[in-house]
């Protein structure tokens, strides 16, 4: 959709003064459906399109928990509901989907040199895909819970633990080694080698000190190696080095759920206020706008922006346009 789509739409033979105020509210809306955002190099025009995405007939969406694109900017969504995995193109065309009764509770969903990493929450487990729906490796037991002591999703954990409770994330770093962020129910991140096998862990139930987590929900990992974990209900992002060391944390969030850095390192958040942020690589913020909910964000080399809806069952579309 464009501005000029409107202009045939409000007038059909109306005298000119209707036409003018017809034309005059076409604006406005054209307006509020358009922001611009941002500073300098870092200003935005987005064009927000809601409930992005065309299904086939008669299918609708359930809850929407994460959203990636792959190096051909083909949109992948998962959802709480089967298929679990459906694809688009960037127009927002139906490609198909996979993934029949493969995924109890999806949760966090990440790509990479186009292979695909999930979380599959509510079964403790985590697993990689290739593109096209073939299991590659599985991590963690379906159904066995590590013993946090801890009994409500987001609840008190009284004690760290090993794998899993509750996976949220999982994503590889530059070493080859896959880091999770675990979880509803525990208060860790777990290292593991390529093949699955557990290098490390850490993270201690808590809700201010360095290395304590109260749900930690995704992570982002960048090139120099640097791990950037939402602690959502901490209301922070804590950053670590490979090796789990503590490095420093950014606040001035609402429960951040999920963080995206693109390839210029410009770094975009969304919160559970909710809102989208974007950043610097040293946590200073260049736009925040309010924003329908981002359980799950990516953003594709266009620049433009997904959010995946889990209340809303919906995914939304941020498109960047020459500002």
């Amino acid at each position: 959709m464009n501005r000029r789509t409107w202009f045939p739409l409000v007038y059909s033979g109306a005298d000119y003064e209707t036409y003018g105020r017809l034309n005059l509210f076409a604006s406005r809306i054209w307006q509020w459906l358009t922001r611009t955002v941002g500073s300098g190099k870092y200003t935005y025009e987005f064009e927000f399109v809601e409930r992005w995405g065309t299904l086939p007939s008669g299918w609708t969406f359930g809850p929407v928990s994460a959203i990636a694109t792959d190096s051909q900017d083909r949109v992948y969504a998962f959802q709480r509901k089967d298929p679990p995995v459906i694809i688009f193109d960037h127009r927002g065309n139906y490609l198909g989907s996979w993934g029949q009764s493969a995924i109890t509770d999806p949760h966090g969903f990440y790509i990479k040199n186009d292979v695909a990493y999930l979380t599959d929450r509510d079964d403790h487990v985590v697993l990689q895909y290739t593109l096209d729906g073939r299991p590659l490796r599985l991590i963690g037991e379906r159904g066995k819970a590590s013993d946090t002591g801890c009994d409500t999703d987001g609840g008190r954990v009284l004690r760290a633990a090993g794998p899993f409770n509750k996976p949220t994330e999982m994503v590889p770093g530059p070493n080859g080694d896959l880091y999770v962020t675990d979880g509803y129910r525990n208060a860790r991140v777990h290292r593991f080698s390529a093949d699955g096998r557990l290098i490390s862990s850490w993270g201690e139930p808590g809700k201010k000190e360095p290395g304590e987590f109260h749900l930690p929900h995704s992570l982002w990992i960048d090139e120099q190696g640097t791990i950037y974990v939402c602690d959502r209900e901490n209301s922070r992002i804590q950053l670590f080095s490979l090796e789990g060391q503590y490095i420093g944390q950014w606040g001035d969030l609402d429960r951040p759920a999920d963080i995206y850095i693109d390839a210029n390192e410009t770094v975009y958040v969304s919160d559970l206020k909710p809102s989208v942020i974007i950043m610097d690589k040293k946590g200073n913020q260049i736009a925040r706008w309010e924003s329908p909910n981002g359980h799950g964000l990516w953003a594709d080399s266009r620049g433009n922006i997904y959010l995946a809806d889990v209340p809303g069952h919906a995914i939304h579309k941020y498109r960047r346009r020459p500002a």
